[in-house]
């Protein structure tokens, strides 16, 4: 067996050594550089998380505030449009009657909504009063889905001035009327802003009458003109 000479012999080491492990086998605390991510889409760029109590961490409102200013003059409401709840329906003038609650709208008629007629006009600055049947004795009436509608939901009211006052619902609830809050319900408002009103909770056949009231608070969203 032949020995190679060591000179010989160490430099076929080196040479082995660099051929397969390079340069930077010698090169005292260095690291190999990593490896390039692969290329992503401009549209699919990773976004780095909000800083803590930044807007974009925060979560969004449950529901919108009120446009503060945002209101109407004065007309009287024509026609009520919630189409989530199929209610198409023509507006009669109400008053305070004589026990200081407002009077319901005629029981005979199905289709029919009434409003505060001395009060603020829907879309006017404050609050507007809406009423409406839950049923008759015979049938279900122009409110018996109000209960369905949910915080977000929009309905219009078309008004005399051509105009229609888009309302966002805040929210839907329902109070005993022997706890009613009035002020809550009925109090003036900055903004302009509606309650849809009508019976809920069971029917009491001593008093003839329902237990509840079930309220639907909103405010004005939009405006649209016609014409």
């Amino acid at each position: 067996m032949r020995w190679v000479a060591p000179a010989v012999f160490w430099t076929l080491v080196l040479v082995l050594l660099l051929t397969f492990f390079g340069p930077g086998l010698f090169a005292p605390g260095t690291t190999a550089p990593p490896r390039p991510a692969a290329s992503t889409p401009a549209g699919d760029l990773p976004v780095a998380a909000p800083e803590p109590g930044s807007a974009a961490s925060r979560p969004a409102p449950s529901r919108p505030a009120p446009p503060s200013g945002t209101a109407m003059p004065r007309s009287a409401p024509v026609r009520l449009t919630i189409p989530g709840i199929g209610v198409d329906a023509p507006f009669t003038d109400l008053r305070i009657g004589a026990s200081g609650a407002l009077d319901p709208p005629p029981a005979d008629d199905t289709n029919l909504v009434g409003w505060h007629a001395a009060g603020v006009s829907p879309g006017e600055r404050g609050t507007a009063l809406v009423a409406g049947h839950l049923d008759t004795a015979t049938a279900p009436a122009v409110f018996a889905r109000l209960g369905e509608l949910d915080a977000g939901d929009t309905f219009d009211v078309a008004r005399a001035d051509g105009t229609t006052a888009v309302f966002l619902v805040e929210s839907v609830e329902s109070f005993r009327k022997d706890d009613f809050p009035d002020r809550r319900v009925y109090a003036d408002t900055p903004e302009a802003q509606v309650r849809l009103i009508t019976c809920a909770g069971p029917y009491d056949r001593t008093a003839k009458d329902y237990t509840e009231n079930l309220v639907v608070f909103a405010h004005l969203h939009a405006i649209r003109r016609t014409g």
